[in-house]
C-alpha cells in the first residue's frame, strides 16, 4: 500500500556518481550546477527545488529550478564551505500555478471565472494558514481580493505569485531517492603548478650533497617562475642493502647515494628525515619559509620500506615472505628493485598496519604539510585509500592528494572517487592533435570531470619521453604551454625540464641518463638555454586568466592542419575568453587556418585578440578562418586573450 502521496517523478538527476556512491569534488567557491527530469501525471505544472547544505549544517538551502525543456529541469548554486557538502531535489504539483494557468486560458476564451475566483481564494488561505507574520496577513488578504470585483486583476499581480512561492504546498512533495554528496577542496585543488625537486641536487658547489637549506635558498627561483608547490621526493633516509647505484645500477659502491624510494635506515623511517638533508626543524623552517614565498610544500608519500627500514626488523610480519624465509622485493619485471620491500596489506596484523600507515600521513601534517604526492597508489587495496583518505580530510578536509598512478583509466577513476583530488594522467604519451582532442574530451566533456582532476605532467623522473627526447629544447616548450593551458593543474620535474637535458639511458629507453634518483646532481639554474622566463610568462598568464584556472569550457577549434592544435576557454561566467594555438612541430614552421566561434555580436565581423605569450596585438575575423604561423624556434604558441568588451560566446 502506499504510504505516502506524490505525483510528481524525479529522474536522471546528474551530477550523479555510481548511483550517489561516491562524491563529485568541486573547489572552494566553484558552482555545482544540478539537473533532472521532473514530470508528473496529467497536466498539472510541476515544480521543484534543489537543497544543499554543509555537512554540519541541519537546515538546508533552497535554489528554484528551472526548465530546460522536455521536462528537463536545471539549478545552480555554490559552495563556500571545505568539507562534504549535501544536495538533493524535491518536486511536487504546483496547484496555484496549475489554477492561474486555467484562469487565463478561461480569461482569453471569456468564461465565467466566478468559481474559478473562488478556488484560487480557497488556495491562497491554505497558503496563508502555512505562512507566517506578515506574509500570512499579506496571503489572507489576497484571498479575500480574490473574491471581489477585481479579483482577476489581483489574481494576475506578480507580486501574488511570488507570495505563493513561500512557502510552497508540499504536502504531496516527492524526495529524490537519495542525499548526494560533493567534496569540497582548497582552491589548489582545481588549479595549481607544481615544481617537483630533488634537495640533494639543490646544493650550490658542485659536488656537494644538498641540504634543506640548500632548498630554502632555491625558493626564489621555484616562485619566480610562477609555481604554487614545490613537490619534494622522499625526504626520509635510504637504505644502504642492495643500494642502486648510478643509472639504476645494481653495484653500488660507498659514496652512491641510493635511491630516495628506498626509504628507512638506522636513523629511521618514514618518520625521519635524512641526516644529510638536515633535520625535523630544518623541514619546518622550509615549509614556513615556502609559505612566505607563496609555495605550499609537497610531500612524497611512498608506502614501502628499504631491507634496513626499522619496520623490517620490528614488525616483520608486515612484509610477504618466500617459501626460503627471505622477504619479496618489488619486481616490474623486466625490472627488479631488490632495495625495496612491499607491504603486504592483507596480511594477519592488517589492521595495526593500516594504523600505522596513516598515522604517517598525520606525523607530517603535524610538521606543516597538507600537500601529498602518493606514490604508486594503484598497487595498495582501495578500501584502504577509503578508509585512509576519509579519516584524514574528516579532521583536515584542506589536505590535497595527487595520485601517481599510471596505470589503467578504470583503475585511476576508482583512485579518484575514492578521495585523491588529482591525478597523473596519459598526457606525456599523447603527441598528436587527435590523440589531444580525444583525450582531453574524455576528460572535460564526460561523467570523469565530475571527480577526475588531471594533472599534466610532460616529465617526471621516470618519464623521459621520445617527443622531448628527439625534440629537444622546442618540444619541452610546446609541451609547457599545452600542459599549463590544457588543464588547470600541471608540474614539471626541474630543473631537468627548464634546462632541457633530454639524455636518456638508452634507445627505448625511457629513463634520464644520470638520473637523480640515484646521484646528486649539480644544476647550472641560470643557463641561457633555460626556459625559466617562459615558464614564468606562462605561470604569470595563468594567475591572471580565470579562463586558464579551470577545465570544463574547454572547446577545441578547427584547424586545416593537424600540426596545429587550436583551443579556446572562457572563465565559467562566459567572460575572459583565451584562444590557443599551439604548433605540435618543434623542428618547423607550422601555418594554417583556424576557424573561430562567433565572436562577436551581429554586424561586428572583426575582433581585437593580444598575444599575452608574445606581445603582439592581432585583428582576427569572427566569423570566418584566421591565418596562423609559428616558428618552434621563436615561439611555441599562441595565448590569445579576446577583447573582453565584446563578450565572446566560446
Amino acid at each position: 500500500m502506499v504510504e505516502r502521496l506524490g505525483r510528481a517523478v524525479i529522474e536522471r538527476v546528474t551530477p550523479e556518481i555510481d548511483a550517489g556512491r561516491f562524491p563529485i569534488k568541486r573547489a572552494l567557491g566553484e558552482s555545482v550546477r544540478v539537473e533532472a527530469d521532473v514530470f508528473a501525471d496529467g497536466h498539472d505544472v510541476v515544480a521543484a527545488r534543489v537543497l544543499h547544505r554543509p555537512a554540519g549544517d541541519k537546515d538546508w538551502r533552497q535554489v528554484p529550478m528551472r526548465p530546460l525543456g522536455n521536462d528537463r529541469w536545471w539549478a545552480e548554486f555554490q559552495v563556500d564551505q571545505l568539507g562534504s557538502h549535501h544536495y538533493t531535489v524535491q518536486a511536487w504539483v504546483d496547484y496555484f500555478q496549475t489554477w492561474l494557468r486555467d484562469l487565463r486560458s478561461r480569461l482569453e476564451a471569456g468564461q465565467d471565472l466566478s468559481v474559478d475566483l473562488r478556488i484560487g481564494a480557497e488556495l491562497v488561505g491554505e497558503a496563508g494558514d502555512r505562512a507566517r507574520g506578515d506574509k500570512a496577513a499579506q496571503l489572507k488578504q489576497s484571498a479575500r481580493q480574490l473574491a471581489t470585483g477585481d479579483g482577476v486583476e489581483h489574481a494576475l499581480e506578480p507580486r501574488l505569485a511570488e507570495l505563493m512561492q513561500q512557502p510552497p504546498d508540499q504536502r504531496f512533495a516527492t524526495a529524490y531517492e537519495r542525499e548526494l554528496v560533493i567534496s569540497v577542496d582548497p582552491e589548489l585543488a582545481r588549479f595549481s603548478a607544481w615544481y617537483e625537486m630533488f634537495p640533494r641536487s639543490a646544493a650550490a658547489e658542485p659536488g656537494d650533497h644538498g641540504t634543506l637549506r640548500d632548498v630554502e635558498r632555491q625558493l626564489p627561483y621555484v616562485a619566480g617562475m610562477g609555481f604554487d608547490i614545490l613537490y619534494l621526493p622522499p625526504i626520509h633516509p635510504i637504505g644502504s642493502q642492495y643500494r642502486k647505484g648510478p643509472n639504476n645500477n645494481v653495484a653500488a659502491v660507498d659514496l652512491d647515494v641510493g635511491s630516495p624510494w628506498a626509504i628507512g635506515g638506522p636513523e629511521g623511517g618514514h618518520k625521519a628525515v635524512h641526516p644529510k638533508l638536515g633535520t625535523l626543524a630544518d623541514f619546518q623552517h622550509l615549509v614556513a619559509e615556502a609559505e612566505r614565498h607563496g609555495l605550499k610544500v609537497a610531500l612524497d608519500v611512498a608506502f614501502q620500506a628499504s631491507p634496513d627500514h626499522p619496520y623490517v626488523k620490528d614488525r616483520p610480519e608486515w612484509f610477504r615472505h618466500r617459501p626460503d624465509g627471505t622477504i619479496q622485493y618489488a619486481e616490474n619485471p623486466p625490472k627488479r628493485y631488490q632495495d625495496i620491500y612491499p607491504f603486504d596489506f592483507s596480511c594477519a596484523d592488517w589492521r595495526e598496519l593500516w594504523r600505522e600507515l596513516c598515522s604517517i600521513f598525520e606525523f607530517w601534517i603535524e610538521q606543516g604539510v597538507s600537500v601529498f604526492r602518493v606514490d604508486n597508489p594503484h598497487t595498495k587495496p582501495f578500501q584502504f585509500w577509503e578508509w585512509t583518505i576519509g579519516c584524514l580530510k574528516a579532521q583536515h578536509p584542506e589536505l590535497i592528494f595527487l595520485a601517481e598512478a599510471f596505470t589503467r583509466p578504470k583503475v585511476m577513476y576508482r583512485l579518484a572517487k575514492l578521495g585523491f583530488n588529482q591525478s597523473y594522467t596519459y598526457f606525456a604519451w599523447r603527441d598528436t592533435a587527435s590523440e589531444l582532442r580525444e583525450y582531453m574530451t574524455e576528460l572535460t566533456r564526460t561523467e570523469v570531470s565530475q571527480f577526475f582532476r588531471p594533472n599534466f605532467w610532460p616529465n617526471t623522473p621516470d618519464i623521459l619521453t621520445e617527443a622531448l627526447q628527439v625534440g629537444g629544447r622546442n618540444a619541452n616548450a610546446l609541451r609547457l604551454v599545452l600542459a599549463a593551458t590544457l588543464t588547470a593543474s600541471y608540474g614539471i620535474f626541474g630543473p631537468a625540464f627548464e634546462l632541457a637535458d633530454n639524455r636518456p639511458l638508452g634507445v627505448g629507453r625511457e629513463d634520464y641518463l644520470d638520473s637523480e634518483k640515484y646521484q646528486v646532481r649539480h644544476w647550472d639554474r641560470q643557463a641561457p638555454r633555460s626556459l625559466r622566463h617562459l615558464i614564468a610568462r606562462v605561470n604569470r598568464i595563468r594567475h591572471e586568466h580565470p579562463a586558464l584556472q579551470q577545465d570544463r569550457t574547454l572547446r577545441f577549434l578547427a584547424t586545416d592542419n593537424e600540426r596545429l592544435l587550436a583551443y579556446a576557454k572562457t572563465a565559467g561566467d562566459g567572460s575572459d575568453a583565451m584562444v590557443i594555438v599551439v604548433n605540435l612541430d618543434p623542428r618547423w614552421r607550422q601555418s594554417g587556418w583556424i576557424e573561430l566561434p562567433a565572436l562577436t555580436p551581429p554586424g561586428r565581423p572583426e575582433v581585437l585578440v593580444h598575444d599575452v605569450l608574445n606581445g603582439d596585438l592581432y585583428v582576427w575575423n569572427s566569423v570566418r578562418w584566421n591565418y596562423v604561423e609559428l616558428d618552434p624556434a621563436e615561439s611555441p604558441a599562441h595565448i590569445l586573450s579576446v577583447d573582453a568588451r565584446l563578450r565572446p560566446e566560446i
